[in-house]
């Protein structure tokens, strides 16, 4: 079904992949390692978890747009749940665990084109000075995780914040061997290039070179409009934007103690802009430091 409603491209969809800041800022919660699925395991937190995706839901229906609803499993893979004492078995549980609440919340909604989603994050911290991965290791590293939600009821997978093109190819031949529809989200500095300095088009013509374009398509994520908007080129299989509020480094937001939510409405506007000059894109989407307000903008300035 993800495929076939992704692929008549006559309809927008949003997401949110800024429910992290949005923990941390708005609801004053802790999140180690800035993993939230831990927050699966209280029910005032699991309650929080499920809001921030209704609210999505009824965003969507307001504005007459599908949704993608993303699983809080981005840090559920195994090196970066260890330190939180999460071991590979408790895992796959924790990733059962995520779908159903937001199946939960799809139920709910009675609606075709609501589609769930498991998140899916690198291996290592993408902001870090870390080693290079190859396509193999990566390959094998991240199929743990695909196997724990091949038996779920995911739609599809979406990898967000990969800026190593290795490591993008092989968790989308991972997700490949599990059977699972994958959307691959690269994530690019202040100069619109991933981190080891490659262009964004050319990292998504190496990495589709590379798994014989077994990804459904690609998006960017975790940055800003000013960052990105120069760097898409009107790529077809690029198609996705979600964008973070703040014009800030990943460095600067790092250390920043307080939320930075930029300018909604100007945020809207560049957003509908960039659209216009990338036809090809249809989901759209918050980062880091976004909330409803944001998306309702983004969504507006598209309609």
């Amino acid at each position: 079904m993800a495929r076939q409603l992704l692929n008549q491209g006559d309809k927008n969809f949003l997401v949110y992949a800024g429910t992290g800041t949005d923990l941390i800022f708005n609801h004053g919660l802790e999140l180690p390692g800035f993993a939230s699925f831990p927050l699966l395991e209280q029910p005032d937190t699991r309650a929080i978890l499920a809001g921030q995706m209704q609210a999505l839901v009824d965003l969507a229906r307001e504005m007459n747009v599908g949704c993608i609803l993303d699983a809080p499993t981005w840090m559920a893979n195994a090196d970066r749940a260890a330190p939180l004492g999460y071991d590979p078995e408790q895992l796959v549980e924790v990733n059962k665990d995520a779908v159903s609440l937001v199946e939960d919340v799809r139920r709910a909604a009675v609606r075709e084109d609501v589609l769930v989603s498991a998140s899916i994050g690198p291996r290592f911290d993408p902001y870090a000075d870390i080693p290079q991965v190859s396509v193999e290791d990566a390959h094998q590293y991240h199929a743990a995780q695909m196997h724990s939600l091949k038996d779920t009821t995911v739609d599809l997978v979406t990898a967000y914040t990969f800026n190593r093109p290795n490591e993008a190819t092989g968790c989308i031949l991972a997700a490949r061997d599990a059977g699972l529809p994958i959307i691959m989200s690269l994530v690019v500095e202040t100069d619109g290039c991933l981190a080891g300095g490659t262009k964004l088009v050319d990292a998504i013509d190496q990495i589709d070179g590379e798994s014989d374009t077994a990804a459904m398509f690609f998006m960017v994520n975790c940055a800003h409009p000013t960052h990105f908007a120069g760097a898409l080129g009107n790529h077809p299989r690029l198609r996705g934007m979600v964008a973070n509020a703040s014009s800030c480094s990943h460095a600067e937001l790092d250390e920043a103690d307080e939320l930075d939510e930029g300018d909604p409405v100007e945020l809207g506007k560049q957003i509908a802009k960039i659209a216009r000059s990338n036809p090809s894109v249809q989901v759209f989407g918050g980062c880091c430091g976004t909330d409803m307000r944001h998306l309702k903008l983004i969504a507006s300035g598209l309609a």
